[in-house]
């Protein structure tokens, strides 16, 4: 948290001195999360989440370029699932476990701008992101592993995590805005610990494609 206030600290301070133009908005949209184990006891699917809350964006006086900045709540979800063989007829099962990941997501973009028209704009963009989680952090649920195996599994959220962003999107009259990006995490979200009698642990990392619409008052 002492590098997110750092970080909007050297903004703020950046954006002063320079006589950025400042606009205010609200940002929202859906995000694809591809979630990934290094497990071979799980398989995992891609799940739809959404974001929500306020966005700045910053003008600056150099021709092109401008940033934004923005503090979201973000929810993805993903299901984990593992196939068993039960019965005398060994027949396959597939057991579902649906894990939700909740956090304060504060994306820093830097944004350079191609001009089409005076109504459209077109611009590309990248930065970091920094997650905080909120509300619960983990679960717990059983997994069965076939032959009578049954495993305690516990899922656990990192505090926070790290990622990064790229992407392009389109101005429409300067106030509404449309983007597509794509969202790379560094480092896994979470830690998934299977006990067998000992404790296998598997990280977790989830990255995402993410579309969103933007308004500036």
């Amino acid at each position: 948290m002492k590098k997110i206030t750092v970080l909007i600290m050297l903004l703020a301070s950046f954006v002063m001195t320079s006589q950025a133009q400042v606009k205010l908005g609200v940002k929202g949209g859906l995000n694809v999360t591809e979630m990934s184990l290094d497990s071979e006891v799980f398989n995992t699917s891609n799940q739809t989440g959404f974001f929500l809350g306020p966005t700045v964006k910053f003008t600056l006086p150099i021709v092109g370029i401008s940033l934004d900045a923005s503090a979201l709540y973000n929810q993805r979800t993903a299901e984990l699932a593992n196939v068993t063989t039960v019965g005398k007829d060994q027949h396959y099962e597939e057991q579902v476990h649906s894990i939700n990941q909740k956090t304060i997501a504060v994306p820093v973009n830097v944004r350079f701008g191609i001009g089409m028209s005076s109504l459209i704009n077109a611009f590309l963009f990248a930065g970091p992101q920094f997650d905080f989680a909120i509300g619960n952090k983990g679960k717990n649920f059983g997994a069965d592993g076939g032959n009578n195996e049954k495993y305690d599994v516990d899922w656990k959220m990192k505090d926070s995590a790290f990622s990064v962003n790229a992407g392009v999107g389109l101005t429409v009259a300067t106030h509404f805005q449309v983007t597509v990006n794509y969202n790379i995490a560094c480092g896994t979200t979470g830690d998934i610990t299977i006990d067998k009698g000992a404790k296998e642990a598997f990280n977790g990392k989830s990255n995402s494609w993410q579309i969103a619409a933007a308004y500036y008052f």
